[in-house]
């Protein structure tokens, strides 16, 4: 790591801190809104009260990615909202457990002592249980709030922009830089936020009223600084038009949609990235218009969104049968393909092959229940990976799922002994990988292909900035632009210029 890679970086974190602040702080504060109601509701109602605390427990239980993701299916979109009801309901159990253990730990002498004063059963709870309780509300608060900050940084895949923009993109690009400032930026949030609440949880105890006003000062400083960054986007965005550009989870969509960006910024359009999305949600998100453009995969489309399990044939008439498909079903147009192909292959290193005697899938199918193969996160789920098993009849010892990042090196160091690579990554040269052939031709072509969403193909100027992208990146274009990044260790916005000085000569 460089100076220079981390004030690469660093452009980015007023953005990406602001957002995470704000989802934050207004999940933590609308599952305040809901969990303390519900928790003085529950006091009275003890079938309630246990039916409220198993439901939120059980929230808990859900892997906080699984949680994001099952958000997006159920609202039907992406970006804050998916991830705002997720970040609700998880901060909710800690706030409703404490509300509860903190109103009936209240002794029970001064209950009654209440009572016989003559204080109805609502007077005792807000003048004498809630005062009393307030500390073990204001702990509970404090506990929903850092984890919180933690959770948010899994709303990258479901488009909503914060730290975990830094965690995800630095890891799929190997940028150590990246995954450093957004660990720090995180933890040191989680403490802020820790000591803010904490201040509140004194001023609760201590009856302050000066410690009270300096937390909710502190509070509001906060607010406003992070609030800051988001105005002047929506200010800008009066002067220009705006533009959403999409983003999978590799190094090759991190550089073709930063390249895309930039072409849209040279035509005048303000552009927000929205990186880090799995294939379903990145389709999705441009049938709903909560993105404009963004790079796919002629096979993938043709499995994944049209459902076709019978082979694909070639390339032009696949891309014709598709851009019918896309444009009468979901209104969306395939601009054209960009020019190279990124496959989906298997892929083995060379001295492995060459011992085994494998040069094919039908070679490597016959050694299989000896063998050890790892993917992707997605791959093992595709509908591609289905027909290859099936069609080659494939029984491996083992199958194990990696990031796709170390998915190469645990073939290179031997942890598994084939994986699914993509043929445009330039990993498969630089780590000496033989790419398996496909005599069964299982899977599709993988045209790289530019979709627009409904709204973005109404608009002249954005079709003109990207047209000429269209068949100006061929395959090795493509796989140098990969290697700079994976292999060489330089930015993706190097990458993308790169490829931008090769489509403008």
């Amino acid at each position: 790591m460089s100076a220079s890679d981390f004030e690469a970086q660093l452009v980015h974190l007023p953005d990406y801190f602001s957002s995470h602040v704000l989802l934050t702080l207004g999940a933590v504060a609308i599952g305040c809104l809901i969990s303390l109601p519900l928790a003085f509701l529950a006091l009275r109602k003890p079938t309630l009260r246990t039916l409220l605390l198993g439901a939120a427990s059980i929230v808990q239980t859900i892997p906080g990615l699984a949680l994001l993701a099952l958000m997006v299916p159920l609202l039907g979109r992406i970006g804050v909202v998916p991830a705002l009801v997720a970040l609700v309901l998880y901060s909710m159990l800690p706030v409703l457990r404490n509300t509860v253990t903190g109103v009936q730990g209240v002794d029970a002498a001064v209950l009654e002592a209440a009572r016989g004063i003559g204080m109805t059963d609502g007077q005792i709870l807000t003048r004498v249980q809630i005062p009393l309780a307030a500390p073990m509300i204001v702990a509970g608060v404090r506990t929903a709030a850092v984890w919180t900050v933690g959770m948010a940084t899994l709303s990258t895949p479901v488009g909503a922009t914060s730290l975990g923009n830094y965690i995800f993109s630095g890891l799929q690009t190997q940028n150590t830089a990246a995954v450093v400032i957004g660990c720090v930026a995180a933890a040191t949030l989680a403490i802020g936020l820790d000591g803010l609440i904490r201040l509140a949880q004194l001023a609760a105890e201590r009856r302050d009223g000066r410690l009270t006003l300096a937390s909710l000062l502190l509070l509001a400083t906060l607010v406003g600084l992070s609030s800051a960054p988001v105005l002047g986007r929506w200010l800008r965005r009066d002067d220009a038009p705006h533009a959403i550009v999409g983003a999978k989870t590799f190094t090759e969509q991190y550089i073709l949609a930063d390249l895309i960006s930039n072409r849209l910024r040279d035509a005048g359009f303000d552009v927000e990235l929205r990186e880090g999305l799995g294939s379903t949600v990145a389709f999705d998100a441009l049938v709903t218009g909560d993105i404009d453009v963004y790079v796919d995969y002629s096979g993938t489309l043709w499995t994944n969104q049209m459902k076709r399990a019978e082979h694909a044939g070639d390339s032009p008439s696949l891309l014709a049968e598709m851009r019918s498909w896309l444009e009468s079903n979901h209104g969306i147009s395939l601009l054209g393909t960009l020019g190279f192909e990124n496959a989906y292959a298997l892929a083995m290193r060379r001295e492995r092959a060459d011992a085994l005697g494998i040069a094919n899938l039908s070679d490597l199918a016959e050694r299989s229940r000896n063998l050890a193969i790892g993917a992707d996160y997605e791959f093992f789920a595709r509908p591609e990976w289905g027909a290859v098993r099936d069609r080659y009849a494939m029984m491996f010892r083992e199958q194990r799922t990696f990031d796709s990042t170390l998915m190469y090196r645990a073939v290179v160091d031997g942890h598994v002994d084939v994986i699914s690579a993509f043929s445009s990554d330039g990993r498969v040269s630089a780590f000496d990988l033989v790419v398996l052939e496909d005599p069964l031709q299982a899977f599709p072509p993988y045209d790289a292909v530019v979709l627009l969403s409904q709204r973005a193909a109404r608009r002249p100027a954005l079709v003109a900035a990207l047209l000429p992208l269209i068949g100006s990146i061929d395959d090795a274009r493509m796989r140098g632009a990969n290697e700079l990044v994976d292999v060489g260790g330089r930015s993706i916005s190097e990458a993308a210029h790169s490829l931008e000085q090769d489509v403008r000569r």
